[in-house]
């Protein structure tokens, strides 16, 4: 079978040059009915549930066999209420009826559409707008699930649920994709008005899923994955679902409110298992720190943790250094802490620190990094994202697109088999990302010592008399003197002045007051007038306006990356609810 890879007007970006052996990889499927039959009755996928705030966990699991005899019941499903190439919307909550329906849609050719279900609060407006956008020839969800995804939908697309009586497992007479068809539409964290489906092919998902086993090391019968990133997310699909089915290795699932609520449940699982790997973004390490009491970290082994890996954007090294002095106790290896680096246009995973090779920080000139240097020795800190791994990493001039030397900032960019095809229904951006074979990232960085140094993101870039500063740089700055800042949930960015554009722009943050606090025009001015004098100190700018705001008012992504673009619209249409207290001026 062949279906459309595009859009019908859409431009195929040219590929990277071929790779022998990518060329002759079994698809995911291939891998699954393998381990089917090698494995059978051992662990595949294991969810763990807690029922009550002190439970231990429940444990529910389907080994090799039991999970491809479910994913091939819900590809004949699929097989009986669309045809292949269609769009499948998986709408489930994080669990083994989620990766029983995604395989089941590979099983089935048709491309799913990885989402989240209605209840996932202040999203409705970005899954409505996704729904628009990939137009689903069907919903898969569970039973729990099936109300409340029908009330929300309408009746507009059919809901069919995973465990639909009379599904049988098959897979005979289902035409088989080819590598370059279109697996899953991966959407990107971004404004809700303007959604953006990366098409990962199921040749990509393959790539991407053995370059980060090759980088880790991981393998059948000595590692496990443990996760409680959402499994709509591109490194918790990656890592806990594709990852483990290519490789033939256990992946156990938590939900991401069990980690909030708790986050030592992660923890413990992380020393229950053998040779375990996982990811978290970097706000979920201090959160670590800071919500795991002595008596808790105590009773940890972490020993058996083989990686974990930190993909922010940035990683702050200070957040690396905090969590590997409070959890060294627990027997945690330094050097399984690793910072990385990845993008939904890579399928996900580009760079990382292996566990055998240290993650360093980098201390740097600020001055010079302000010019676009790399000059070691300073007070500007980078942490090192490793090495790629089965793909080409350049830095190039934004502008130009002309190759940057080591040590020189510039714009990353991406070449390599798990490269996607392109965005859904957007031809013109796709010509503009993928350009003959690299991907443009958007992300700005350099090559130090062949190890990438991520910068940050080239749309938050904050330009100020010919000098680039660093929005995190900036925040991290002003969280480090205002003790009512809720760390990392604060954005930094430039706004117009007043008086027009002859007169440039004013630099402006709005941050999060801590939960349970109502600071009040006393403590914000005394907030502002500590923030403006450290970043004057530190930065050589000025400060105009600080804005404090209640918990939960600074928009984040879905994968709860801050999202400055979208706070500075709401800023400067005048959305946000400051506490009491005129501090601008």
């Amino acid at each position: 079978m062949t279906s459309p890879t595009t859009d019908p007007t859409a431009a195929a970006p040219s590929g990277p040059p071929s790779d022998d052996a990518d060329a002759d990889a079994p698809l995911l499927t291939d891998r699954l009915r393998h381990w089917a039959t090698e494995r059978a009755a051992r662990r595949a996928f294991t969810q763990v549930d807690f029922p009550e705030p002190d439970s231990p966990g429940v444990h529910r699991t389907l080994g090799w066999r039991s999970l491809d005899e479910r994913a091939r019941a819900v590809a004949g499903l699929l097989a009986r209420t669309v045809r292949p190439a269609d769009r499948v919307a998986l709408l489930l909550p994080q669990g083994l009826d989620y990766a029983v329906a995604f395989l089941g849609c590979l099983y089935a050719g048709v491309i799913a559409v990885p989402l989240f279900g209605p209840e996932l609060p202040g999203h409705e407006g970005r899954l409505t707008a996704v729904l628009e956008d990939c137009e689903p020839a069907c919903v898969l969800t569970d039973g729990p699930s099936r109300g409340a995804v029908e009330a929300f939908v309408g009746g507009r697309i059919p809901v069919l649920d995973t465990r639909a009586p009379g599904a049988a497992p098959t897979a005979d007479g289902l035409p088989r994709p080819e590598r370059d068809d279109v697996a899953y539409l991966q959407y990107t964290s971004g404004s809700t008005r303007s959604p953006s489906g990366v098409m990962v092919t199921h040749a990509n998902v393959v790539a991407n899923a053995r370059q980060a086993v090759t980088a880790f090391g991981a393998a059948a019968g000595r590692t496990t994955s443990v996760g409680w990133l959402p499994l709509f997310h591109d490194m918790g699909l990656v890592l806990s679902v594709a990852a483990p089915v290519y490789a033939g290795f256990s992946s156990v699932l938590l939900d991401p409110v069990a980690f909030l609520e708790r986050p030592v449940r992660w923890l413990r699982l992380l020393g229950g298992y053998p040779g375990t790997i996982s990811a978290a973004p970097n706000f979920a390490y201090d959160y670590c720190v800071t919500r795991i009491d002595a008596e808790e970290v105590a009773g940890l082994r972490l020993d058996r943790v083989a990686a974990l890996l930190n993909g922010s954007e940035p990683v702050r090294p200070g957040t690396l250094e905090r969590f590997r002095t409070v959890f060294g106790a627990t027997g945690l290896a330094a050097r399984a802490v690793c910072p990385a680096y990845g993008l939904a246009e890579a399928t996900v995973f580009v760079t990382a620190d292996a566990p055998a090779e240290p993650s360093v920080t980098v201390e740097c000139d600020a001055a010079a990094l302000a010019a676009g240097r790399i000059e070691p020795g300073g007070t500007a800190r980078l942490a090192d994202c490793g090495r790629p791994v089965g793909q080409e990493v350049r830095i190039a001039d934004p502008r130009t697109g002309a190759e940057l030397g080591a040590d020189r900032v510039g714009e990353i960019v991406v070449r390599g088999p798990n490269i996607g095809a392109g965005y859904w229904k957007q031809p013109a951006r796709t010509a503009e990302t993928f350009r003959d074979g690299w991907l443009r990232t958007g992300d700005l960085g350099a090559l130090h010592e062949g190890r990438l140094l991520v910068t940050g993101r080239l749309k938050d870039l904050i330009v100020v008399d010919g000098r680039n500063h660093y929005p995190q740089d900036v925040e991290e700055t002003v969280q480090s003197v205002v003790e009512a800042v809720r760390r990392d949930r604060l954005a930094a960015f430039l706004v117009p002045h007043p008086a027009g554009v002859e007169e440039g722009e004013e630099l402006v943050v709005v941050a999060e007051a801590r939960r349970g606090t109502e600071p009040d025009g006393a403590a914000v001015r005394d907030a502002l007038t500590a923030a403006r004098g450290a970043v004057a100190a530190q930065h050589g700018l000025r400060l105009v306006e600080l804005l404090l705001v209640p918990a939960g008012t600074v928009p984040r992504t879905s994968s709860g990356k801050v999202a400055r673009a979208a706070c500075r619209e709401r800023f400067l249409a005048g959305d946000l609810r400051p506490f009491p207290a005129e501090v601008a001026g």
